[in-house]
């Protein structure tokens, strides 16, 4: 007790820190990997409320268009519609398939665009805010857990690569006919032979579940590593409190230095993560339209 007490006294360790902050709001405790009853509240709430204001966004984008000189917002989305409408019929060769393809790749790279921007807000502000409304609630603010950016959360990027292996299955049955991909699904790749039938569907399968595993976990691990290097950035500024004088001047320098180059950089690392995901879609339903 004396221990805790101490702890508590003095701030959380480092460690306990970076757990703290890892930690997520969910409805109980996660007992295996594959567990589906657990609910991460906060990255349900931050991913439905962010996709929310990326639809307004375009939306009032495409509202307020007009056929004159562009503002400076209508431009911005303009080249990104364009940008993205270029790539997919570079990709999906299909007419009338881009009239859904098209949107559908410009929502997923503004959805996970915004939602791995949170990651530039302070580490800091969101769970503090949570933390006080938490206690004014009657519960114990040191168990109030709250991580705002949903991609680095590995059940959000696994569901959003997860959809679009529902829209490739969709596609396969939708352009080949269920016959056909059935077919195509004992055929390819090593050739329609009853003898290679079973080896044709496990290569299918594997090929399915090694895109959809991948897609996911991209996007996951390099949002997880960005939100982490975030907490040990905010460690070292945390740290001049406990330090000598000097020292502790040099490490909040060095704190600021850090944190603004790392989050210039990061604004990359999220631009390029939606891309690519965006870009994968496409290739990935591509895919699903061309006969082996």
């Amino acid at each position: 007790m004396a221990a805790e007490s101490h702890a508590t006294e003095h701030g959380p360790t480092a460690g306990e820190y970076i757990v703290h902050h890892l930690t997520h709001w969910r409805n109980k405790e996660l007992v295996g990997p594959f567990d589906l009853s657990v609910v991460s509240y906060d990255s349900m709430l931050f991913s439905i409320v962010i996709g929310v204001l990326g639809c307004f966004f375009l939306w009032r984008a495409a509202s307020k268009a007009t056929s004159g000189v562009p503002g400076r917002f209508q431009a911005a989305v303009e080249i990104l519609v364009e940008i993205v409408e270029t790539q997919a019929k570079g990709i999906v060769h299909n007419a009338q398939s881009r009239k859904l393809v098209a949107p559908l790749a410009l929502t997923v790279f503004v959805w996970i665009f915004l939602m791995n921007a949170m990651d530039l807000l302070p580490v800091d502000l969101l769970p503090f805010i949570w933390t006080k409304i938490y206690g004014a609630m009657g519960h114990d603010p040191h168990h109030a857990y709250m991580r705002s950016v949903p991609t680095a959360d590995l059940s959000v990027t696994m569901g959003l690569s997860l959809g679009v292996l529902i829209t490739c299955l969709v596609y396969n049955v939708k352009i080949k006919g269920f016959g056909g991909w059935v077919h195509e699904l004992f055929s390819a790749p090593f050739g329609a032979h009853w003898a290679l039938a079973p080896f044709n569907f496990l290569m299918q399968i594997i090929e399915f579940v090694a895109k959809t595993v991948s897609h996911g976990m991209r996007l996951f691990g390099n949002m997880y590593a960005g939100e982490l290097i975030f907490l040990l950035i905010a460690l070292m500024g945390g740290a001049f409190a406990s330090v000598g004088l000097g020292t502790g001047i040099a490490l909040a320098i060095g704190h600021v230095i850090a944190g603004s180059a790392w989050a210039i950089f990061h604004i990359l690392i999220i631009t390029l993560q939606a891309f690519v995901f965006m870009m994968l879609t496409l290739v990935y339903i591509g895919q699903a339209h061309d006969h082996h």
